[in-house]
């Protein structure tokens, strides 16, 4: 996660906050699980800002109702160059896992394009690459 480029993302809250809730930038998925445990990357904090990779796959988890009949949602969204998600897919219920597995892989499988960075002056690219230790000389 380091190597990329990172935007800050309103993460969404799934469900509500008195029950459990969490997100996970996907990073790979273990197809030998059917659970919530084939999603492999790290956890960040639902219901507010954070920094995550352009182009990564975010799996947010949420519950809902009484705690002896939570109603389970999970949603996938992609990240984008400008700070917004994209919903790629949702799943109801205690199957969310496996239903979501197939979505998530496909997510990850899609070609990663650069980014679109030409919405940025050019004194502010190459005021990021001096402060990174590049030489930038426009010719």
């Amino acid at each position: 996660m380091e190597d990329r480029v990172l935007v800050a993302v309103d993460i969404p809250l799934v469900g509500d906050e008195r029950h459990k809730n969490w997100a996970k930038v996907v990073e790979s998925v273990d197809t030998a699980k059917a659970s919530g445990w084939a999603f492999e990357g790290p956890f960040v904090a639902t219901g507010g800002i954070q920094d995550v990779p352009i182009g990564s796959v975010l799996l947010v988890y949420g519950e809902r109702g009484s705690r002896a009949n939570p109603q389970i949602t999970a949603c996938v969204y992609s990240v984008n160059a400008d700070s917004t998600i994209s919903l790629e897919a949702e799943a109801k219920g205690k199957a969310w896992a496996r239903t979501l597995r197939d979505s998530i892989e496909r997510c990850l499988g899609m070609e990663s394009a650069l980014p679109d960075l030409s919405y940025l002056s050019d004194e502010l690219l190459a005021g990021e690459l001096r402060a990174r230790g590049w030489k930038v000389d426009r010719k």
